[in-house]
Order: C-alpha cells, then sequence, then structure tokens
C-alpha cells in the first residue's frame, strides 16, 4: 500500500497597526489606502475616510478609481474578450449561451456567418434552419460584442477562427486566473491548440487545418492514441497551474509542459508532483521578469 507523506508548513502572519498599503491581494478590512485622493470602486468601502477592501481580490488601480476585483467570481465580461459557451436553448432569433457569467450571454442569428461565409439578411428559412446550424448541448467559441443594460452578453461569430468547437476537452478554472493577452487562440508546440476563454473555460483540441465552413463544420474523425495521449497531459497540466492559483497564458502552460516531462500523466494528478511543476515554472516566469 502506498502511502503519500507531505511536510509541514509553518507560516507564521505577522500583524503591525500602522500595515503599509497593499500592492496585489487583499482580505477583507485590509487598509487600501488612507489617501483621500482616490474613488472608491467595486469591492471597497470608507470609514473615517480610509478605503478598506469588502471582498479578498487583486487590487486595481486605474487613475483615481480603485477597485477590488475578486479570486473567486462569476465571469464579468467585457467588450472584446474571447469566450467559450455552451448552448443551453434555442429561441426566436437567437441562441442562449452558457458562460459561466450570472446571466445567459445571447447570440443572436444576425451575428453568425452563415455556412459558406454568405453574406445576406437572415429570412424566415434560416430562422427553421437554426438547429442545422447549433443545437442545445454545442459548444463555440465567440466574442463579446456588447453588453445589455442587466448584465448580459451579446456574442458574436462573425470570424473564422470563431464558431461550433469539435473533439476535445473542455475544463473550467477560476475567470480571474485567464490573464488578459492580445490572442486566447495557441497552437502549443506539445502538438495540441488551446482556447483560453477569459469566462475560465479552456477549450483543448488536436491541432487541425483550419476549416472554411463559416463557423459550423466539425471534424469527427477518430483521434489517434497519440493525439488523446498529449490533450490528457495538456489538461493536467493545466490544472497544476489552475489548483495553484497561477495565472495561465501560453508561457506559463508551455513552461509547466515542460517542467512537467518528468512525470507520468497520471502522476500529475497528485497534489506533490502538481506543486513541484508549479514551483519550477513559477520560477522560470520571474527569471523572465529579472
Amino acid at each position: 500500500m502506498s502511502v503519500d507523506i507531505s511536510l509541514a508548513i509553518e507560516k507564521k502572519i505577522i500583524r503591525v497597526q500602522d500595515e503599509a498599503e497593499p500592492n496585489y491581494l487583499v482580505t477583507p478590512g485590509d487598509v487600501i489606502t488612507r489617501d483621500s485622493g482616490f474613488m472608491r470602486g467595486h469591492g471597497t468601502y470608507m470609514n473615517d475616510d480610509i478605503l478598506y477592501a469588502s471582498v479578498a481580490g487583486v487590487v486595481e488601480r486605474v487613475n483615481k478609481l480603485i477597485s477590488v476585483t475578486p479570486l473567486k467570481t462569476r465571469y464579468n465580461g467585457e467588450i472584446g474578450d474571447v469566450v467559450v459557451g455552451r448552448v443551453v436553448e434555442v429561441q426566436q432569433k437567437r441562441w442562449r449561451v452558457e458562460t459561466n457569467s450570472r446571466l445567459d450571454s445571447v447570440l443572436a442569428l444576425s451575428s453568425v456567418n452563415l455556412p459558406g461565409g454568405e453574406l445576406r439578411r437572415r429570412g424566415a428559412e434560416d430562422e427553421l434552419s437554426m438547429r442545422k446550424y447549433l443545437q442545445e448541448g454545442d459548444l463555440i467559441s465567440a466574442e463579446v460584442q456588447n453588453i445589455y443594460h442587466d448584465g448580459s452578453l451579446s456574442l458574436h461569430t462573425r470570424s473564422l477562427k470563431y464558431g461550433k468547437l469539435g473533439q476535445g476537452c473542455l475544463l473550467k478554472v477560476s475567470p480571474s486566473l485567464v490573464k488578459r493577452r492580445k490572442t486566447h487562440f495557441h497552437q502549443l508546440p506539445c502538438g495540441a491548440s488551446i482556447i483560453l476563454g477569459n469566462n475560465g473555460f479552456i477549450w483543448i483540441h488536436p491541432t487541425r487545418g483550419e476549416d472554411e465552413g463559416g463557423g459550423f463544420s466539425q471534424n469527427l474523425e477518430v483521434v489517434p492514441e497519440g493525439e488523446r495521449e498529449i490533450i490528457a497531459r495538456l489538461r493536467n497540466v493545466v490544472m497544476c497551474l489552475a489548483e495553484n492559483c497561477t495565472l495561465l497564458w501560453d508561457t506559463s502552460i508551455i513552461y509547466a509542459w515542460e517542467a512537467s516531462s518528468k512525470y507520468s500523466t497520471l502522476e500529475l494528478l497528485n497534489p506533490d508532483c502538481m506543486r513541484d511543476v508549479v514551483h519550477l515554472t513559477q520560477q522560470r516566469l520571474q527569471m523572465d521578469n529579472d
């Protein structure tokens, strides 16, 4: 019988009466600033002209506005975000999509490319054929086009890089762990591709050639065993980073993949192996910053 033994880590927390202003992480009740020239944003409150954090999260400053973004929260979309979602309902001239936000997002029939990339007005025939394009349970990648007054998101898939997703593996992590980058579609050198949705949904799939089907074509060929093993290993590598609260972007994932080479795919599920991989990854990232 195998036994896993972990060494205890002794952590001392020292509280000082006049604490310095935090640069990054705060917990509820922490002093953010004592200056009176700042505006109060989300996740903060004022008491005796002192700004405190009301949630645990990351301090963000935009000019005079200070807010705290919670580490664990539902996805709050921004225009231009790349999201991965699942169709939950087909309605009149639109699809409702689950995107890990407080309300279901909306993908209008006028916001998708018709098969073949045809450009024309959508008519009654297109509305009757909506289930041929997307139906309940389909996974899609899309971009946030607009935000309604109630906070729900309007999506579009007008680019051929967006649309219905085929075979692969879906992961769900905290949206705060996905680093905002110029592109969220990556073909990794390990032989698989990944879509890092800003909403915390991550899609890992085999690297294939570009399809020109207007975003509705699916490649349902049998995935070879070697590619399935790469996808499973990449899934475990991403979970290593997510379980240890490490930001996810292409560089951190590639470094973690290289650091995991000494472990098997199954061993990457062991908490000690996870921590070791993340420690090596964070060391390389720190060296890049120095």
